[in-house]
């Protein structure tokens, strides 16, 4: 679980403190306009003061929730982080983070360079969050920014001295998750903010209601991240080879998906859950669009569509054997271990697990032009899987247009049912148009009698149903 790091204090903040205290005190004394700014903490409002402070001794805040999830984009950079939060390089890669796309890093981010040009042209609409030793707390992402233009100072808050990183960190949240904020965190970040305020021992009520959803979608979010952590831990072959929780960030609507599918089979057949939750994983890696992925439902199952697809280098010769009963601790008994068809699932997964953070890691045996082994694999899954999904797809087609007429009479029925009930209103209220209803029934009469002429044709042993509307079709 994602537990609330402390920072010790930057280099050379007990000066740039007495910075600060100098220039509130003379904002204090000017007499002049006063510029403030409130924020919400603990349940309570703090209205703090607004001072321009020079932006070569701001720092960008490494608890910042906005790149938590991108700090794995480049391990070696993200060790050195974790080691020193407050040194050039580690500020380089922060402000690095800070530009780039929350889904890949490896590219600029569009809106920082919109919001850049925006301060540029406009200079700075509100002020920024700084702690009394001049660790930004809001506005990273305007402050590197602000640098790029070349920006000489920002305007911002400053919270009290008191302030813990607790309190840094619950401010942090509270301006983020405001309605009118301009620029959301992205859907890991926000996954892990929602984790660390629960490590806080807060309860899911209460962190429900300050990320403003429900609590049964708190519930929804918290098993996707141990979902997605679970992936991680099982896509490591060795090494620092893994996939990282960036690699996710695409994903929010695929996973929503899934938890609400496992949820509903699950409380009938967990191991059926169990396989739908692994081969939907593994489109999800390959991939596959959210209307792919959603073939993959219990009539995929069923009706067995990957098994005639899978490329032999798929096939794990040990998943189609039952998995060893598991041992209850402290109660000498044990419990049946997953069935064959989990284990199989859960092989072929893991395989492409792996293959994906191989290819990912950007491993120097792994750019020298060729084609690795790891790289055929995943294209291997991905024309099985799309074979699969296709043939499931257009069985799918064929099962709603078979469905299709039965459901219009449905509605219509229900139309009609709701018909009698308007009619009998209107009927006691003699605000009933007799002259438009009957021409109403008139019509329903004609499309009674097409839809006889069709239901007719080819059925030599028609039903009761079918016999009964031919019977009311001549009559009529």
């Amino acid at each position: 679980m994602e537990m609330l790091r402390e920072f010790p204090p930057p280099p050379r903040a007990a000066e740039f403190s007495e910075l600060i205290s100098k220039r509130l005190e003379e904002v204090k004394t000017s007499g002049g306009t006063r510029e403030t700014v409130t924020v919400d903490w603990s349940e309570q409002r703090v209205t703090v003061e607004v001072i321009d402070l020079p932006l070569e001794g701001l720092y960008f805040n490494p608890g910042t929730h906005r790149v938590r999830a991108q700090r794995s984009h480049d391990p070696v950079r993200e060790a050195a982080l974790d080691r020193d939060s407050w040194s050039a390089e580690s500020q380089s890669y922060l402000k690095y983070l800070l530009q780039a796309e929350p889904a890949n890093p490896d590219r600029r981010d569009p809106d920082f360079d919109k919001l850049k040009e925006s301060l540029d042209q406009f200079g700075q609409n509100d002020p920024g969050l700084v702690t009394h030793y001049g660790v930004l707390v809001n506005g990273n992402t305007r402050a590197a920014a602000l640098r790029e233009i070349g920006a000489q100072s920002m305007r911002v808050g400053v919270l009290p001295e008191s302030f813990t990183w607790a309190d840094i960190n619950a401010v942090e949240l509270s301006l983020q998750l405001r309605k009118d904020h301009r620029r959301d965190y992205s859907y890991i970040n926000r996954l892990l903010a929602m984790e660390e305020q629960a490590s806080l021992g807060r309860t899911p009520e209460a962190i429900a209601k300050d990320f403003r959803i429900r609590t049964a979608t708190y519930h929804q979010e918290r098993w996707i991240l141990g979902t997605i952590r679970d992936l991680i831990d099982r896509s490591k072959s060795g090494g620092s080879v893994a996939l990282r929780l960036v690699d996710f960030e695409d994903d929010q609507e695929k996973f929503k998906e899934l938890h609400r599918l496992y949820v509903k089979i699950a409380a009938t057949d967990r191991d059926q859950a169990e396989v739908l939750k692994e081969m939907r994983l593994s489109a999800i890696l390959l991939g596959f669009a959210k209307t792919d992925v959603r073939h993959i439902d219990e009539s995929f199952l069923a009706k067995n569509y990957l098994e005639g697809t899978l490329a032999a280098s798929l096939k794990d010769s040990d998943a189609g054997t039952e998995l060893k009963a598991v041992s209850v601790p402290g109660l000498g008994a044990s419990m049946p271990g997953p069935s064959s068809a989990v284990a199989a699932a859960r092989a072929l997964s893991d395989q492409i697990l792996r293959a994906k953070a191989a290819v990912g890691s950007k491993e120097p045996d792994l750019l020298d032009g060729g084609q690795h082994p790891s790289q055929d694999l995943l294209s291997d899954a991905r024309k099985s899987f799309d074979r699969a999904i296709d043939d499931a797809g257009r069985d799918a087609r064929v099962r709603k247009r078979q469905q299709l007429a039965p459901a219009r009479l449905a509605d219509a029925c229900a139309d009609i049912d709701q018909c009698l009930v308007d009619l009998v209103q209107a009927r006691s209220t003699r605000s009933l148009d007799e002259e438009a209803f009957d021409e109403a029934l008139l019509k329903l009469r004609q499309s009674l009698r097409k839809l006889a002429q069709q239901a007719g044709r080819g059925m030599p042993h028609p039903g009761d149903g079918v016999s009964w509307l031919l019977t009311t079709a001549e009559g009529s």
